[in-house]
């Protein structure tokens, strides 16, 4: 194997794309770029609502259709759009923008069928055909096992597997999003036609689900040595925490002095409850997708001179009443803003405190560039959010800002997985008296600073 730099612990806990390093790092590299395309198609999917071309195919097949192709063939397509509502509302519409719509319809479908045959014929190739070429170093201090066979690291089948039918799923809920605007009991209604918001919504919560999982387990597969390889020792024994044998990842929880592992700790804590807050907030610009909201109240912060517009935030006429969380404009903007401002708060705070002077002993370089990456990411989102408000929702904005969206999860879910070392399951397994005093609230700060000095020998000879 390769040898890098002998203080490879001394940059954290590195992502391993090499293949000599990593194994597992092709499949984790064909993961991460999965989940790249699943957010191109995200932003597809945008620009198709806010062309307002997600109505132009009135059917659905598995396998997809080409589509028409001569003069003929268009006209027969436009005459069967014409048998539904929309285009009571668009009956001006000329065949040359019909086309326009189609494609926009068309590409987004096929996209999501393109992602579907780069993961699916990746899992097949990487299960039944790719075996990884391993080049072992008997001076390494990663003990990987000589009896590797497959790129897919151990367990990692049934991740797959779930993906795989997410990606499926996915495709499924879209085409019954689709059908409830193409339903003729909407004929003669005089409101614009659209699909179901509470469909839109869970549309678009499946696509981030599945982006979300995709870039997790694929950063996992890239950790897969670091995280589970066991830590050799420079006399080449097991390093060993009592009588367990221990990894990198546990090695370097092991290293922290208890006020370490506690700003860690709590930092972590902060980006889960980012993470979560940006994924209702997504959420919640699902309902305004669905709704059209953006196109009203378009002043910040005041909504039509108030801060909280009470009289618009109930319509009498919508039962029951707590459809008006997700279907009255006021309320679901008012949502939106609130969430977006508290997400984007919460991410400059977390990043604010995980990157405290005085504490750069608690987390990672991986850390520190999560943090302000995310810290800077919520706040050009929040920022943008509020151009493409003011703007009353161009194009090029709003198709940014929902791109934004996925972009403060990200990082995010970078952050979060850097953090990984001050997880409970992490600190439970090492065993450390320092540890398991800090989990039980106690000191012990003796003892971590005996666990730091044999780690700072096992990382002054790293060797990999």
């Amino acid at each position: 194997m390769a040898a890098p730099s002998p203080n490879l612990l001394a940059k954290g806990l590195p992502i391993l794309t090499p293949t000599a390093l990593n194994p597992h790092a092709p499949v984790g590299k064909w993961i991460l770029g999965t989940s790249s395309l699943v957010c191109a198609m995200v932003h597809i999917g945008g620009v198709t609502r806010l062309t307002k071309s997600g109505l132009s195919m009135t059917d659905w097949k598995p396998l997809g259709s080409r589509p028409p192709i001569t003069n003929d063939e268009w006209l027969e397509e436009f005459e069967r759009y014409k048998q539904f509502p929309e285009w009571q509302q668009r009956q001006s519409m000329s065949l040359d923008e019909f086309k326009y719509i189609y494609f926009w319809e068309w590409g987004h479908r096929m996209a999501g069928r393109f992602v579907g045959l780069v993961f699916g014929g990746g899992w097949l190739y990487f299960t039944w055909l790719h075996r990884p070429k391993l080049q072992l170093d008997a001076g390494s201090s990663l003990a990987l096992p000589k009896n590797v066979t497959s790129a897919i690291p151990p367990g990692y089948q049934g991740r797959l597997a779930l993906l795989f039918g997410m990606g499926g799923f996915q495709g499924l809920v879209g085409w019954w999003m689709v059908k409830s605007g193409l339903g003729q009991d909407r004929m003669g209604d005089r409101r614009e036609i659209r699909v179901s918001p509470y469909r839109l919504t869970a549309h678009l919560g499946m696509a981030v689900s599945t982006y979300s999982l995709l870039l997790w387990t694929g950063l996992n597969v890239l950790s897969f040595p670091v995280d589970k390889y066991v830590l050799k020792s420079v006399a080449g024994d097991a390093a060993k925490v009592g009588t367990k044998t221990v990894s990198y990842l546990q090695e370097y929880a092991r290293s922290l002095t208890p006020s370490a592992l506690t700003h860690a700790r709590r930092t972590r804590l902060g980006v889960l409850s980012t993470v979560g807050l940006t994924g209702l907030t997504i959420l919640s610009g699902g309902f305004v997708a669905g709704n059209d909201a953006g196109c009203a109240y378009n002043t910040y912060p005041l909504m039509d001179g108030e801060l909280i517009p009470w009289g618009d935030l109930v319509d009498p006429q919508v039962q029951p009443a707590w459809r008006n969380l997700f279907e009255t404009t006021a309320a679901v903007q008012f949502n939106h803003r609130v969430l977006g401002t508290t997400t984007a708060l919460s991410a400059l705070g977390v990043a604010a405190y995980g990157l405290a002077k005085g504490q750069a002993r608690s987390v990672t370089p991986q850390v520190r560039r999560g943090l302000l990456a995310l810290g800077t990411a919520a706040t050009g989102q929040m920022s943008l959010g509020i151009a493409t408000l003011l703007n009353y929702v161009p194009l090029h904005l709003a198709a940014s800002h929902q791109l934004g969206s996925l972009v403060v999860l990200t990082c995010g879910i970078y952050s979060a997985h850097s953090l990984r070392y001050a997880g409970h399951g992490v600190i439970a397994k090492v065993g450390s008296r320092a540890v398991s005093s800090l989990v039980s609230g106690g000191g012990g700060v003796g003892s971590a600073q005996k666990s730091t000095v044999a780690v700072s020998r096992v990382i002054n000879n790293v060797k990999i």
